[in-house]
Protein backbone atom coordinates (compact mmCIF):
# COMPACT_ATOMS: atom_id res chain seq x y z
CA UNK A 1 0.00 0.00 0.00
CA UNK A 2 1.48 3.34 -1.01
CA UNK A 3 1.62 6.36 1.25
CA UNK A 4 -0.74 8.14 -1.13
CA UNK A 5 -3.34 5.35 -0.88
CA UNK A 6 -3.05 5.32 2.89
CA UNK A 7 -3.57 9.08 3.01
CA UNK A 8 -6.66 8.80 0.81
CA UNK A 9 -8.13 6.11 3.07
CA UNK A 10 -7.49 8.24 6.14
CA UNK A 11 -9.14 11.22 4.45
CA UNK A 12 -12.29 9.27 3.55
CA UNK A 13 -12.49 7.67 6.99
CA UNK A 14 -12.20 11.03 8.74
CA UNK A 15 -15.05 12.36 6.61
CA UNK A 16 -17.19 9.34 7.49
CA UNK A 17 -16.68 9.90 11.20
CA UNK A 18 -18.26 13.34 10.78
CA UNK A 19 -21.58 11.48 10.51
CA UNK A 20 -21.17 10.06 14.01
CA UNK A 21 -23.20 11.90 16.66
CA UNK A 22 -23.10 11.69 20.47
CA UNK A 23 -25.01 8.74 21.87
CA UNK A 24 -24.94 6.67 18.68
CA UNK A 25 -24.47 2.94 18.40
CA UNK A 26 -21.83 2.64 15.67
CA UNK A 27 -20.81 -0.40 13.66
CA UNK A 28 -17.01 -0.64 13.49
CA UNK A 29 -16.00 -2.14 10.16
CA UNK A 30 -13.11 -4.49 9.46
CA UNK A 31 -10.25 -3.75 7.10
CA UNK A 32 -7.48 -1.34 6.20
CA UNK A 33 -9.84 1.57 5.48
CA UNK A 34 -12.37 1.13 8.26
CA UNK A 35 -9.65 0.91 10.90
CA UNK A 36 -8.82 4.56 10.31
CA UNK A 37 -12.40 5.42 11.25
CA UNK A 38 -12.09 3.36 14.43
CA UNK A 39 -8.93 5.24 15.37
CA UNK A 40 -10.54 8.59 14.60
CA UNK A 41 -13.58 7.77 16.76
CA UNK A 42 -11.24 6.78 19.60
CA UNK A 43 -9.32 10.04 19.27
CA UNK A 44 -12.51 12.13 19.40
CA UNK A 45 -13.75 10.20 22.42
CA UNK A 46 -10.42 10.70 24.14
CA UNK A 47 -10.54 14.43 23.46
CA UNK A 48 -14.11 14.68 24.77
CA UNK A 49 -15.34 15.94 21.39
CA UNK A 50 -17.55 12.85 21.03
CA UNK A 51 -19.48 11.27 23.91
CA UNK A 52 -21.79 8.38 24.63
CA UNK A 53 -20.81 6.31 21.59
CA UNK A 54 -20.99 2.51 21.71
CA UNK A 55 -19.23 0.41 19.09
CA UNK A 56 -20.32 -2.89 17.55
CA UNK A 57 -17.15 -4.50 16.12
CA UNK A 58 -17.40 -6.50 12.90
CA UNK A 59 -14.53 -8.86 13.75
CA UNK A 60 -12.46 -10.10 16.66
CA UNK A 61 -9.50 -8.14 15.35
CA UNK A 62 -11.48 -4.89 15.36
CA UNK A 63 -12.86 -5.72 18.80
CA UNK A 64 -9.34 -6.08 20.18
CA UNK A 65 -8.16 -2.83 18.62
CA UNK A 66 -11.25 -0.90 19.73
CA UNK A 67 -10.84 -2.13 23.31
CA UNK A 68 -7.17 -1.17 23.28
CA UNK A 69 -8.14 2.31 22.06
CA UNK A 70 -10.74 2.71 24.81
CA UNK A 71 -13.92 2.62 22.71
CA UNK A 72 -16.88 1.33 24.77
CA UNK A 73 -18.31 -1.75 23.03
CA UNK A 74 -21.65 -3.47 22.84
CA UNK A 75 -23.24 -6.29 20.82
CA UNK A 76 -26.11 -6.76 18.39
CA UNK A 77 -27.91 -8.73 21.08
CA UNK A 78 -27.80 -5.71 23.38
CA UNK A 79 -28.45 -3.17 20.60
CA UNK A 80 -30.18 -4.88 17.65
CA UNK A 81 -30.51 -1.56 15.81
CA UNK A 82 -27.27 0.17 14.83
CA UNK A 83 -27.48 3.89 14.08
CA UNK A 84 -24.52 4.05 11.71
CA UNK A 85 -21.89 1.67 10.42
CA UNK A 86 -18.64 2.74 8.80
CA UNK A 87 -16.95 0.09 6.70
CA UNK A 88 -14.84 -0.39 3.59
CA UNK A 89 -15.48 -2.34 0.38
CA UNK A 90 -13.51 -4.21 -2.25
CA UNK A 91 -15.64 -3.10 -5.18
CA UNK A 92 -18.45 -0.55 -5.63
CA UNK A 93 -20.73 -0.33 -8.66
CA UNK A 94 -22.75 2.70 -9.87
CA UNK A 95 -25.82 1.54 -7.88
CA UNK A 96 -23.67 1.50 -4.71
CA UNK A 97 -23.88 -2.27 -4.50
CA UNK A 98 -20.73 -3.85 -3.13
CA UNK A 99 -18.38 -6.78 -3.00
CA UNK A 100 -16.98 -7.18 0.50
CA UNK A 101 -15.09 -9.85 2.37
CA UNK A 102 -11.52 -9.36 1.23
CA UNK A 103 -10.54 -9.17 4.90
CA UNK A 104 -12.47 -12.32 5.76
CA UNK A 105 -15.14 -10.77 8.03
CA UNK A 106 -18.08 -10.74 5.60
CA UNK A 107 -20.48 -12.67 7.84
CA UNK A 108 -20.31 -10.27 10.76
CA UNK A 109 -20.03 -7.30 8.42
CA UNK A 110 -23.30 -8.23 6.72
CA UNK A 111 -25.07 -8.92 10.01
CA UNK A 112 -24.11 -5.47 11.27
CA UNK A 113 -24.89 -3.82 7.91
CA UNK A 114 -28.40 -5.31 7.84
CA UNK A 115 -29.02 -4.00 11.35
CA UNK A 116 -27.85 -0.48 10.48
CA UNK A 117 -30.02 2.52 9.77
CA UNK A 118 -27.18 3.94 7.70
CA UNK A 119 -24.20 2.19 6.12
CA UNK A 120 -21.38 4.52 5.13
CA UNK A 121 -18.74 2.91 2.92
CA UNK A 122 -15.30 4.49 2.64
CA UNK A 123 -13.08 3.70 -0.35
CA UNK A 124 -10.44 5.17 -2.59
CA UNK A 125 -11.27 5.63 -6.26
CA UNK A 126 -9.60 2.35 -7.28
CA UNK A 127 -12.55 0.45 -5.78
CA UNK A 128 -15.10 1.94 -8.18
CA UNK A 129 -16.20 -0.44 -10.93
CA UNK A 130 -18.71 -0.38 -13.79
CA UNK A 131 -20.03 -3.80 -12.75
CA UNK A 132 -19.47 -6.02 -9.72
CA UNK A 133 -17.03 -8.83 -10.38
CA UNK A 134 -15.00 -6.87 -12.91
CA UNK A 135 -12.05 -6.38 -10.59
CA UNK A 136 -12.68 -8.59 -7.59
CA UNK A 137 -13.78 -12.16 -6.87
CA UNK A 138 -16.80 -12.77 -4.66
CA UNK A 139 -15.74 -14.17 -1.27
CA UNK A 140 -18.01 -17.05 -0.27
CA UNK A 141 -17.91 -18.32 3.31
CA UNK A 142 -18.56 -22.07 3.54
CA UNK A 143 -18.61 -24.67 6.29
CA UNK A 144 -15.47 -26.84 6.24
CA UNK A 145 -17.44 -30.09 5.93
CA UNK A 146 -17.73 -30.97 2.26
CA UNK A 147 -16.37 -27.64 1.10
CA UNK A 148 -15.31 -29.09 -2.24
CA UNK A 149 -18.97 -29.73 -3.06
CA UNK A 150 -19.58 -25.99 -2.60
CA UNK A 151 -16.65 -25.26 -4.92
CA UNK A 152 -18.24 -27.52 -7.55
CA UNK A 153 -21.58 -25.77 -7.08
CA UNK A 154 -19.97 -22.36 -7.58
CA UNK A 155 -18.31 -23.66 -10.73
CA UNK A 156 -21.77 -24.70 -11.99
CA UNK A 157 -22.83 -21.06 -11.58
CA UNK A 158 -19.96 -19.94 -13.82
CA UNK A 159 -17.44 -19.10 -11.13
CA UNK A 160 -13.82 -20.04 -10.61
CA UNK A 161 -13.48 -20.68 -6.87
CA UNK A 162 -10.15 -20.75 -5.05
CA UNK A 163 -9.69 -21.72 -1.41
CA UNK A 164 -8.31 -18.73 0.47
CA UNK A 165 -5.06 -19.42 2.26
CA UNK A 166 -2.91 -17.61 4.79
CA UNK A 167 0.56 -16.31 4.01
CA UNK A 168 1.93 -19.57 5.39
CA UNK A 169 -0.19 -21.61 2.98
CA UNK A 170 -2.73 -22.96 5.48
CA UNK A 171 -6.46 -22.57 4.77
CA UNK A 172 -7.76 -19.21 6.00
CA UNK A 173 -10.27 -19.75 8.83
CA UNK A 174 -12.87 -17.10 9.67
CA UNK A 175 -13.85 -15.92 13.16
CA UNK A 176 -16.66 -18.49 13.02
CA UNK A 177 -14.48 -21.40 12.02
CA UNK A 178 -15.44 -21.47 8.36
CA UNK A 179 -13.48 -21.38 5.10
CA UNK A 180 -13.61 -18.82 2.29
CA UNK A 181 -13.76 -19.56 -1.41
CA UNK A 182 -12.78 -16.53 -3.48
CA UNK A 183 -14.92 -17.02 -6.56
CA UNK A 184 -14.09 -15.12 -9.75
CA UNK A 185 -17.21 -14.68 -11.89
CA UNK A 186 -16.01 -11.83 -14.07
CA UNK A 187 -18.53 -8.99 -14.58
CA UNK A 188 -21.78 -10.19 -12.99
CA UNK A 189 -24.81 -9.61 -15.22
CA UNK A 190 -27.44 -10.21 -12.53
CA UNK A 191 -26.07 -9.86 -8.98
CA UNK A 192 -29.44 -10.40 -7.22
CA UNK A 193 -29.97 -13.68 -9.06
CA UNK A 194 -26.46 -14.90 -8.25
CA UNK A 195 -26.88 -13.86 -4.62
CA UNK A 196 -30.13 -15.81 -4.35
CA UNK A 197 -28.57 -18.90 -5.93
CA UNK A 198 -25.69 -18.88 -3.47
CA UNK A 199 -27.89 -18.10 -0.47
CA UNK A 200 -30.13 -21.06 -1.25
CA UNK A 201 -27.30 -23.58 -1.11
CA UNK A 202 -26.83 -25.58 2.09
CA UNK A 203 -23.21 -25.29 3.23
CA UNK A 204 -22.78 -21.74 1.98
CA UNK A 205 -22.92 -19.60 5.10
CA UNK A 206 -22.75 -16.18 3.43
CA UNK A 207 -21.43 -14.43 0.35
CA UNK A 208 -19.73 -11.12 -0.28
CA UNK A 209 -22.40 -9.51 -2.46
CA UNK A 210 -23.77 -6.64 -0.37
CA UNK A 211 -26.79 -5.51 -2.37
CA UNK A 212 -29.07 -2.62 -1.40
CA UNK A 213 -27.29 -2.05 1.91
CA UNK A 214 -24.98 0.93 1.44
CA UNK A 215 -26.71 4.28 1.90
CA UNK A 216 -23.59 6.40 1.39
CA UNK A 217 -20.21 5.90 -0.26
CA UNK A 218 -17.33 8.28 0.39
CA UNK A 219 -14.73 8.15 -2.37
CA UNK A 220 -11.31 9.67 -1.80
CA UNK A 221 -9.14 10.72 -4.72
CA UNK A 222 -6.45 13.28 -5.38
CA UNK A 223 -9.04 16.07 -5.54
CA UNK A 224 -10.75 15.32 -2.23
CA UNK A 225 -13.68 13.23 -1.00
CA UNK A 226 -16.85 12.69 -3.03
CA UNK A 227 -20.08 11.76 -1.28
CA UNK A 228 -22.29 9.38 -3.26
CA UNK A 229 -25.79 8.61 -1.98
CA UNK A 230 -28.09 5.75 -2.90
CA UNK A 231 -30.84 6.94 -5.21
CA UNK A 232 -34.22 6.94 -3.55
CA UNK A 233 -32.58 6.43 -0.17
Amino acid sequence: MTQETTALKQQAAARAVEFVEPGMVVGLGHGSTAIWAVRRIAALLGEGRLTGVLGVPCSRQVEEEARALGIPLTTLDEHPVVDLTIDGADEVDPQLDLIKGGGGALLREKLVAQASRRLVIVVDESKLSPRLGTRWPVPVEVVPFGWRTQAAFLESLGGRPALRRTGEGAPFVTDHGNLILDCAFGPIADPPRLAAQMKGRTGIVEHGLFLGLATDVLVADATGVRHLERKGG
